[in-house]
Formats: C-alpha cells, sequence, structure tokens
C-alpha cells in the first residue's frame, strides 16, 4: 500500500486506474471538480497533474470510466454535454492540454437537460456506459451508450406519449381551443420523438433574477404549458432547496402535470447554498451567511410577479427538508409574496435542535448551518430560524406541513411550528394552517407517496383559486 493522496477536510476525491494511469477527480483546494494524473508506478502526493486546461465556460462536473474510454460530464456556456475520450491518452500528453487536443466525442442528449447521473457501469471492460438523462420537460431516461461506434438507446423511461400518435395522455382535458388541438394532431403526424420528450406542449425558459445584496444572479427555471399564452399571468409554484451543496432537482415530476395543464407556471429558484456552480455558491449559503439563500428565494418569488409570469397573490412556494426551512422562513420574511407553502419534512426549529446534539443530526449539519456555541453563529440562526421568527398579528399564507415518525427531522418540529403560527398570526379559514403527520414511512411506500401528493396537489389548487 502506498500514499498517492492526502485527503482534506470537505471535499470530494475519486481516484480510477487504467492502464498504468491513475485519475483522480476532486475539488480539493479548488471553486470547482478538477482531473489529475500521474504514472501509477510513480505516484505519490507530489505527481499529480492537471489533465485538463481550465477554459472559459466549460465546468467539469464528473468523470466516469471503462477500459477503453473514459467519459466527462461538462457544463459548457450553461448547458449540460456528455462528451467520451478515448485511451489510453496519447504518448504525447504530458501535461495540461486542450479538451479539443483529446479528440472528444460528444454524444447525443435532448435539448433543457438539467442533470446527468452515472449509471452503476459495474462492467470494466465493456465500452457501453449507462447515463441517466434528466430534463424539466422530459421524464428520466436510461441510456446505453456504445463509446465504439456512437450508438445509444433508451432503455427504460416512462411514455407520457401515445405510442401510435405521439399525443400526450391527457390532452383532452388540457385542450381548451381549436389551435391546441391542431397542436397535437401536428405533433401526431410529425414522427417519432426519439427522446419522448415534451416540448411540443410545454415550454421550458431560463432566467436570471437578481440578488438583494446586487453581488450574485440567481438562476431561475420556468416551466409553463404552451395551451396557455402567458400574455396574461396565472398561479404559480415555486421550488427551492439551497443547502448541502445539492444540485437543485429540476427533474420532470408527473405529478406536476396536472398543475401545468391548468396554467400554472412551475419555477425551480437555484440559490446559494445549493450546488452546480462551485464551492464558493455553496459556501455563501451557509452558516453566517444562511440567509443569502433565503434572500435569494425571496427575489426570485419577487421577479416572477414583477415580470408578470405569476399572478400577484397567487404565487405558492414547495420545499423539502432543508428546502422548508427555506420556504418557511422565506413566508416570516414576506408573507404577503405568498398565497399557499407545502412544507414537506421540514427542517423548522433550527436553534434548538442544533443547541442538543442528541437528537437525530449530523455533523454535516453543523457545517451546514452553523454551531450555536458561538455566538456568530448563534445570531445568525436567530435571525433566520423559522420557529422563532414568525411575525404575530399579520395574515400569512396558507400553509401544509407534513411530517412523520421516519423524518430525520423531528416530528415534533412541524407540531411547534403550526401551533405557534396558529396562536401568532391572524386567523382566516382561506388560509388555513394544515398538519399532515403520519406513522407510516411514506417513503418505502409508492401508495403512500401517491396519496400524499393527490392531497398537497388539492391544497394548492383550493387554496391558491381565484376568489
Amino acid at each position: 500500500m502506498s500514499l498517492v493522496w492526502e485527503g482534506e477536510t470537505q471535499s470530494h476525491c475519486v481516484i480510477e486506474h487504467n492502464r498504468g494511469k491513475l485519475f483522480l477527480f476532486t475539488d480539493s483546494a479548488r471553486d470547482s471538480h478538477c482531473l489529475l494524473f500521474c504514472d501509477a508506478n510513480l505516484s505519490s502526493t507530489n505527481d499529480w497533474q492537471n489533465l485538463i486546461v481550465e477554459e472559459p465556460g466549460i465546468t467539469l462536473l464528473d468523470v466516469d470510466f471503462c477500459d477503453t474510454h473514459m467519459v466527462l460530464i461538462l457544463k459548457q456556456d450553461n448547458k449540460f454535454r456528455l462528451c467520451s475520450v478515448k485511451l489510453p491518452l496519447p504518448s504525447n500528453v504530458k501535461g495540461p492540454v486542450r479538451l479539443s487536443d483529446l479528440c472528444p466525442n460528444y454524444l447525443p442528449l435532448p435539448d433543457h437537460v438539467c442533470q446527468i447521473t452515472s449509471g452503476p457501469n459495474y462492467d470494466f471492460s465493456s465500452s457501453i456506459m449507462r447515463f441517466t438523462i434528466s430534463s424539466p420537460v422530459m421524464p428520466d431516461a436510461v441510456v446505453d451508450y456504445n463509446l465504439l461506434n456512437g450508438k445509444w438507446t433508451i432503455v427504460q423511461q416512462q411514455n407520457l406519449l401515445h405510442e401510435s400518435t405521439k399525443i400526450l395522455y391527457g390532452t383532452s382535458f388540457a385542450s381548451p381551443t381549436k389551435e391546441n388541438q391542431a397542436l397535437d394532431n401536428n405533433h401526431g403526424s410529425n414522427g417519432s420523438n426519439v427522446w419522448n420528450d415534451l416540448l411540443d406542449y410545454y415550454e421550458c425558459q431560463y432566467y436570471y433574477a437578481d440578488s438583494m445584496d446586487k453581488e450574485v444572479s440567481i438562476p431561475l427555471t420556468v416551466v409553463y404549458s404552451k395551451k396557455y399564452k402567458k400574455d396574461e399571468a396565472g398561479p404559480g409554484l415555486l421550488h427551492g432547496h439551497g443547502a448541502y451543496g445539492e444540485v437543485m432537482d429540476r427533474r420532470w415530476r408527473s405529478e406536476l402535470k396536472s398543475l401545468l395543464d391548468r396554467g400554472w407556471v412551475i419555477a425551480f429558484a437555484d440559490v446559494r447554498g445549493g450546488g452546480g456552480h462551485g464551492k464558493k455558491w455553496h459556501q455563501d449559503g451557509t452558516r453566517t451567511k444562511k440567509i443569502n439563500s433565503i434572500n435569494d428565494f425571496v427575489s426570485c418569488a419577487e421577479f416572477l410577479v414583477e415580470k408578470e409570469l405569476v399572478k400577484e397573490n397567487r404565487l405558492a412556494a414547495w420545499g423539502y427538508s432543508a428546502g422548508g426551512l427555506l420556504v418557511a422562513s422565506a413566508i416570516n420574511a414576506k408573507p404577503s409574496l405568498f398565497r399557499t407553502a407545502i412544507l414537506k419534512i421540514p427542517f423548522l426549529d433550527v436553534l434548538n435542535t442544533l443547541l442538543h446534539p442528541v437528537l437525530p443530526l449530523t455533523p454535516i449539519d453543523y457545517h451546514e448551518f452553523g454551531y450555536p456555541i458561538f455566538i456568530e453563529d448563534f445570531q445568525a440562526i436567530k435571525e433566520y430560524s423559522p420557529y422563532e421568527n414568525i411575525k404575530k398579528d399579520v395574515l400569512y399564507p396558507a400553509v401544509m406541513i407534513t411530517s412523520s415518525l421516519s423524518a430525520r427531522f423531528g416530528i415534533w418540529e412541524a407540531a411547534k411550528w403550526a401551533a405557534r403560527a396558529r396562536d401568532l398570526t391572524i386567523y382566516d379559514p382561506q388560509r388555513p394552517i394544515v398538519l399532515n403527520m403520519t406513522t407510516d414511512i411514506v417513503e418505502d411506500s409508492k401508495y403512500l407517496q401517491t396519496k400524499e401528493l393527490a392531497i398537497e396537489t388539492a391544497f394548492l389548487l383550493k387554496t391558491v383559486a381565484d376568489p
């Protein structure tokens, strides 16, 4: 055994071996990931060299290997790319080179890709590699790429289009005009849609909202149905997470179809604290800077209303886990901005939970939200913690909170927040605060998940409806 790399705290490192070379994929001491390499028989902590020169507008997100190729997942000018490079590397590659010098073969992808996930790819000797391709306007596609001849096959994908006509299921409900029906008929005559995307029915657009501190622009993804023209704003649902450096989940979800087909706008706010934009983007939304995540979410909500993408007083918000903290803090900051909020297994009593280490948290939670034993972190947490900042005698949006005994965050947090919000805020029967608790393990049951999603969707439709 020999030491080839010394790890650092809060850094990501993956090492691979291929034909006498060691490859290291890491973000150690950098804002983004890089790919290093060295000879396997000379490897030490000082022998590593950059393989690819950093180029403006190109970010390396992930890498996977087989015996004959390595596959790079890239972001180039804010668009996802998937390319393969033949192995072994040319003998003249001794130091950093431009990506184009490695003669990459770019693999086909659909439009509006928001995430590419490497599959298990257990067979190292096989030149067929599997990836899951995700998009806001396409069900997840599990794709096998043959790196030797460039051919590819979709091996699994939920199909929302009729096999013979390629018309969207549920079209009869969502076609209020003759023009929309003509769109369906034209789509059916255009031939097969190899990716089974839904671009003939739903539009995906990208915006940037200025942050409150004017330091960054927050990426905002907006999806809506083409059957409803955007000349007049309608209801909208804004998703947020912004924690643990996790990439914002913007994948297509079938439960959102019923909202889209009723003219709703679905938006995703990629606030600071999340991932996909480098370490600094994550760190600028943690500990004493956690308030940046909340302000970014509020800025995105205001942007949607100001640009008339969503009608005023008809904007709903949705957050899961740490995203529930984000949404709850946002409605504390601007309760009049939102009509409804869904808090799903939320982290609401941040200060008290972090002050009691016996509760079910992990060290990463303290790195993310702060150590309240330190006065600066204590004051920062107290400033944004949802439980401590509920406003008295103010009209709040309708809120549904779901939690269960199997949740990582205590079930009492949801109960405490609901009780305090009911006690302090102005009561309005049109804006109820509903607590949906269960002893079941919802995550392990597809039926229970569907039931819970149906309740949430019904709550959104009921509370955001025009008076």
